[in-house]
Protein backbone atom coordinates (compact mmCIF):
# COMPACT_ATOMS: atom_id res chain seq x y z
CA UNK A 1 0.00 0.00 0.00
CA UNK A 2 1.41 3.72 -0.65
CA UNK A 3 1.56 6.09 1.61
CA UNK A 4 0.34 8.97 1.17
CA UNK A 5 1.55 12.49 2.76
CA UNK A 6 -1.10 14.60 4.11
CA UNK A 7 -1.55 18.31 3.50
CA UNK A 8 -2.87 19.05 6.84
CA UNK A 9 -3.14 18.19 10.32
CA UNK A 10 -4.74 14.56 10.04
CA UNK A 11 -7.13 13.57 12.98
CA UNK A 12 -10.15 11.33 13.70
CA UNK A 13 -13.47 12.14 11.77
CA UNK A 14 -11.44 14.75 9.01
CA UNK A 15 -13.13 14.87 6.24
CA UNK A 16 -11.10 12.27 3.85
CA UNK A 17 -11.22 14.30 0.72
CA UNK A 18 -8.87 16.81 2.92
CA UNK A 19 -6.82 13.48 2.36
CA UNK A 20 -6.75 13.52 -1.42
CA UNK A 21 -8.23 11.20 -3.65
CA UNK A 22 -4.96 9.40 -4.49
CA UNK A 23 -4.10 6.46 -2.26
CA UNK A 24 -7.17 4.34 -0.94
CA UNK A 25 -7.74 1.12 -1.86
CA UNK A 26 -10.32 -1.47 -1.33
CA UNK A 27 -8.70 -4.08 0.70
CA UNK A 28 -12.45 -5.84 1.82
CA UNK A 29 -14.74 -5.46 -1.50
CA UNK A 30 -17.08 -7.95 -2.92
CA UNK A 31 -20.46 -8.66 -3.72
CA UNK A 32 -21.75 -5.98 -1.51
CA UNK A 33 -23.21 -3.89 -4.47
CA UNK A 34 -19.97 -1.50 -4.46
CA UNK A 35 -20.97 -0.55 -0.52
CA UNK A 36 -16.49 -0.98 0.44
CA UNK A 37 -14.18 0.29 3.04
CA UNK A 38 -11.39 1.81 1.36
CA UNK A 39 -8.32 2.14 3.51
CA UNK A 40 -5.13 4.40 2.93
CA UNK A 41 -1.45 4.05 4.76
CA UNK A 42 -0.71 7.65 5.92
CA UNK A 43 2.65 9.06 6.12
CA UNK A 44 3.48 8.49 9.48
CA UNK A 45 2.16 4.63 9.71
CA UNK A 46 -1.30 5.65 11.11
CA UNK A 47 -4.31 3.30 8.61
CA UNK A 48 -7.49 5.88 7.29
CA UNK A 49 -10.42 4.53 6.60
CA UNK A 50 -13.80 5.86 4.54
CA UNK A 51 -16.81 4.23 3.43
CA UNK A 52 -16.22 4.08 -0.97
CA UNK A 53 -20.04 5.72 -1.18
CA UNK A 54 -19.20 9.02 0.82
CA UNK A 55 -15.65 9.58 -0.08
CA UNK A 56 -15.60 13.20 1.23
CA UNK A 57 -17.23 12.19 4.45
CA UNK A 58 -15.01 11.51 7.48
CA UNK A 59 -12.25 9.52 7.72
CA UNK A 60 -12.04 7.29 10.75
CA UNK A 61 -7.24 6.75 11.68
CA UNK A 62 -5.94 3.98 13.51
CA UNK A 63 -2.62 3.68 14.41
CA UNK A 64 -0.72 0.34 13.51
CA UNK A 65 -1.23 -1.59 16.54
CA UNK A 66 -5.20 -0.58 16.48
CA UNK A 67 -5.83 -1.92 13.17
CA UNK A 68 -3.49 -5.00 14.03
CA UNK A 69 -5.29 -5.94 16.82
CA UNK A 70 -8.80 -5.72 15.00
CA UNK A 71 -7.81 -7.91 12.25
CA UNK A 72 -5.61 -10.29 14.39
CA UNK A 73 -8.97 -10.12 16.61
CA UNK A 74 -11.07 -10.68 13.44
CA UNK A 75 -9.22 -13.77 12.33
CA UNK A 76 -9.36 -15.71 15.79
CA UNK A 77 -13.25 -15.12 15.49
CA UNK A 78 -13.31 -12.13 18.02
CA UNK A 79 -15.98 -10.37 16.01
CA UNK A 80 -18.45 -13.04 14.79
CA UNK A 81 -20.98 -11.59 17.16
CA UNK A 82 -21.32 -8.76 14.76
CA UNK A 83 -22.24 -11.18 11.52
CA UNK A 84 -24.75 -12.88 14.06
Amino acid sequence: MDRIKPRKHVYNGMPARDLGSEGWHKPWSGGNGGNCLEAMKLADGRIALRQSTDPDGPALIYTTDEMTAFIEGAKSGQADFLLS
